[in-house]
């Protein structure tokens, strides 16, 4: 059902836990399924320095918050603004259609965490 890549990213996630004093602080839940992701993270020389994950829910919405912390770390805000949901999908190997929602759940927690950057000096 999954591919070994979003197995990968469950069983042996990265950049799991919360920043330490973060420049973002993010929270959101998808109340359909109750799947919830937090980002936090740090801007360091204009570059988002260190970002971490914590997910409650299911495998995909995991996996998808490993991935897209792998995908935006050392961006600037900017650049990661430019990810797109397709690219965060390939970087999982894909995601069956009835767990299509943790892939929008990633994007959307990321979208929130650059505004939270932006407003930043």
């Amino acid at each position: 059902m999954y591919s070994p890549r979003v197995l990968d990213h469950f069983e042996h996630p990265r950049n799991a836990g919360a920043v330490a004093a973060p420049d973002a602080s993010v929270r959101l839940e998808n109340p359909a399924c109750g799947d919830v992701l937090e980002l936090t993270a740090k801007l360091e020389g204009g570059r988002i320095a260190e970002i971490r994950f914590r997910a409650k829910g299911c495998v995909a919405a995991m996996a998808c918050g490993s991935a897209l912390t792998e995908l935006v770390r050392d961006k600037t805000p900017a650049e990661a603004a430019n990810l797109r949901r397709e690219e965060l999908l390939a970087a999982v190997g894909g995601l069956p259609q009835a767990s299509s929602h943790a892939g929008h759940l990633a994007m959307d927690a990321l979208a929130a965490a650059l505004q939270q950057l932006a407003a930043k000096p």
